[in-house]
């Protein structure tokens, strides 16, 4: 059991901070997804906490003990790489015990807890075998194993699923999953750039941009409620729509008229919002319909993606607006070429000022 926190965490490299004012608490159990652009400091946030990068400013804890300066062996933390970076003339049993044998451990406790590990990754039959006779899938639950034989108070992943094929990622998301089902009491930090692994394996996601959080949540939290454009359009696929207006009337909704003629009505609380405002509403592919009546949006179908279960719609760009799409469930291909008019309920459409949600700030 392990609680983290971290108060106004900084790391620079010379004169340039690559992360700045980082404050968050990790509660006993949670598993928190750090996600955002390359470059954002996500994996170099989880290699502080592991203690391969000195932090530079601030204070990092766990269980109330400041960890800054403590070496990485003795934070009792269990890093799983991307490049699993295992020993390839080792059998996956001595690659699991390696570390427990350097700690000079009992062989019975080390048996006991590579056997413990190996029933939980289902990698029984494979303990005899060396690396190279694994799969991608097989070396990455071998990985975690060797990090479980340790009994760490917290796990570290960072992107431990990129090197894997599609096919082997969703296998081992969901065997990632069940995992953490199986360890309630442990605590998981998971850095990637999958919006798909965040979404379905965070108990909370922290979004990182600009050096700092741009915003901390449960995933539907973060879908649902963006505090601000970059999570809007971060968090979601394909990203939400923004569209520039103003707001010419309020009261149980807000309407905005919008610059390419069409018009919105937004759930916005009515003080959130004052007529004459610029704004951009942003409303999300998946929840564009189309309509006869009042439309968001006008334009022709330039291409369309036909997945099975939903057809993409991309429209023609007019000038320098950003492009739009739009989600529709079933077949559509027959729309390409055609003008479509769309719309969504009030509830569905954000309101943006200056890159803030009015909405809920």
């Amino acid at each position: 059991m392990a609680e983290l926190k971290l108060t106004n965490v900084e790391k620079a490299y010379g004169e340039v901070k690559v992360l700045k004012n980082i404050n968050l608490d990790i509660k006993t159990g949670e598993l928190i997804v750090f996600v955002g652009p390359s470059g954002c400091g996500k994996s170099t946030l989880l290699r502080m906490i592991a203690g391969l990068e000195r932090i530079t400013g601030g204070d990092f804890s766990i269980d109330g003990v400041r960890m800054n300066d403590v070496p990485p062996a003795q934070r009792g933390i269990a890093m799983v790489f991307q490049s699993y970076a295992l020993y390839p003339h080792m059998t996956v049993r001595d690659n699991m015990s390696f570390a427990l044998k350097i700690a000079k451990k009992s062989q019975a406790d080390i048996d006991a807890a590579v056997a413990k590990a190996a029933r939980i990754l289902q990698l029984e039959p494979y303990l005899d075998r060396l690396p190279k006779a694994l799969s991608g899938g097989q070396r990455q639950r071998v990985a975690i194993g060797r990090s479980i034989v340790r009994d760490p108070k917290v796990y570290l992943f960072d992107e431990p699923l990129s090197n894997l094929d599609a096919a082997l990622r969703v296998a081992t998301r969901i065997e990632i999953a069940q995992l953490k089902e199986s360890m309630p009491n442990s605590t998981m930090i998971y850095v990637t750039h999958d919006q798909v692994e965040a979404m379905t394996l965070a108990s909370r996601i922290v979004v990182l941009a600009g050096g700092g959080i741009s915003q901390v949540g449960s995933p539907l939290t973060l879908y649902e409620r963006p505090q601000n454009e970059f999570v809007a359009q971060f968090i979601g696929s394909p990203a939400m729509n923004l569209l520039p207006g103003e707001v010419v009337e309020t009261g149980s909704v807000t309407t905005v008229k919008l610059a390419n003629g069409g018009m919105a009505r937004s759930a916005v609380p009515t003080l959130a919002a004052d007529k004459g405002l610029k704004v951009n509403i942003g409303v999300r592919p998946e929840d564009m319909v189309g309509t006869e009546g009042e439309a968001i949006f006008k334009g022709e179908v330039e291409i369309t993606e036909a997945l099975g279960e939903v057809t993409l719609l991309y429209f023609k760009r007019q000038g320098d607006a950003a492009q739009v799409v739009a989600k529709l469930p079933g077949i559509h291909a027959d729309l390409r070429r055609k003008l479509v008019s769309l719309t969504a309920v009030p509830e569905k459409v954000h309101l943006f000022a200056n890159g803030t949600s009015l909405l809920y700030r």
